[in-house]
């Protein structure tokens, strides 16, 4: 048997926070605003596969009222969501994701975001696509007032 788990996140930017993507520290001028690390192409690829495998959401499974996720790394969050995924005996085939961002240039990151990525799944970097883009200067990512991060994901029993 195998799911589709399509997955969104967005967060503001602002001063003071690191830009954590895809568990890589961005240098940025910015970062995100969030209760964790707010990493969100890892909270996209999370709610990919929350939602391929019935699992609810990443705000169900780690609400931003609980301390115990007062900035956490997001990594660690889905090495908890594999082992759900264990527990319910699905896993992951590929996943295939896109970070939306005016600046900075997400390129020179992308082969170890994948990395990280593949590795709290245990899985293969090559299972893991990681994919940048900009808004030409359109909508509140164009205007550099956040990033945004889609995920698609495959699992099987």
């Amino acid at each position: 048997m195998f799911r589709v788990g399509l997955g969104y996140d967005v967060h503001q930017l602002t001063e003071g926070r690191d830009l954590i993507m895809g568990g890589v520290n961005i240098p940025h001028e910015k970062g995100l605003l969030g209760h964790s690390d707010a990493d969100v192409l890892v909270h996209a690829v999370m709610d990919a596969l929350c939602g391929a495998a019935k699992l609810g959401d990443i705000g169900k499974l780690f609400p931003d009222t609980d301390p115990q996720y007062k900035d956490i790394s997001s990594i660690l969050l889905l090495k908890h969501v594999k082992g759900e995924l264990d527990k319910k005996g699905w896993s992951v085939v590929n996943i295939d994701s896109i970070i939306v961002a005016q600046r900075p240039k997400m390129r020179p990151f992308i082969d170890e975001m994948e990395k990280n990525i593949a590795a709290a799944l245990g899985i293969d970097a090559d299972c893991v696509n990681v994919k940048a883009t900009t808004e030409e200067k359109l909508g509140f990512s164009g205007r550099e007032e956040g990033i945004a991060a889609k995920a698609v994901c495959l699992i099987e029993k």
